[in-house]
């Protein structure tokens, strides 16, 4: 019988520019798994990510960062998928989300990508939206600014005080996510 391998994906921009934006917490929130693993990410075969591969409370884990944008997230998802035999059912998508409010969390499984380019891909190239997702909440634009603009922005000095905690709190969420499910992760998490 072969083991069970959960691939987590941190949804993100590459390059120092972004490090800081909103739309990066997936990648911020992956820096944390990979160093409760012991390890640092090393580019892949596939040449298209850069993961981590360990264990999170006894479970084997990929800890994938895709090297493309947000937008084009999909395609390495979907060759790590299948380089590593994961089915969709075992893929983590660690994203932000606009209709959450800053330094709040939600788990679920499946759903629409409500507008976000980088589940919108995942969906496509894993042709199915069956994965699980840690929606990281980022809240709405102030005043008029776009959401796009937003997303793109960085935290701002106060959200920066708060922000190691929330990272923290969902890379707590993805590690009871892989080792006691759903159900549990929910009702710990989902505030």
């Amino acid at each position: 019988m072969t083991e069970t391998v959960w691939l987590v994906v941190g949804l993100g921009n590459p390059g120092p520019s972004y490090a800081g934006n909103r739309h990066n917490i997936g990648y911020m929130v992956l820096d944390e798994l990979a160093g409760r693993t012991g390890s640092t990410f090393r580019p892949h075969k596939t040449g298209r990510a850069d993961v981590v591969e360990g264990r999170l409370g006894g479970q084997r884990v990929v800890l994938a960062r895709g090297r493309c944008y947000m937008n084009e997230s999909g395609g390495p998802v979907s060759a790590l998928a299948k380089f590593y035999k994961v089915p969709v059912e075992n893929v983590v998508a660690i994203h932000d989300e606009l209709d959450i409010p800053f330094d709040t969390l939600r788990v679920k499984l499946g759903g629409g990508d409500n507008g976000h380019n980088g589940l919108r891909s995942m969906r496509r190239s894993l042709d199915s939206g069956e994965f699980y997702r840690v929606r990281v909440g980022i809240g709405r634009p102030p005043g008029r600014q776009s959401p796009a603009d937003f997303v793109l922005s960085d935290y701002s000095s106060a959200e920066r005080k708060v922000l190691p905690f929330q990272v923290d709190r969902a890379a707590d969420a993805v590690e009871c996510l892989v080792t006691e499910g759903l159900e549990k992760t929910q009702s710990r998490f989902n505030s």
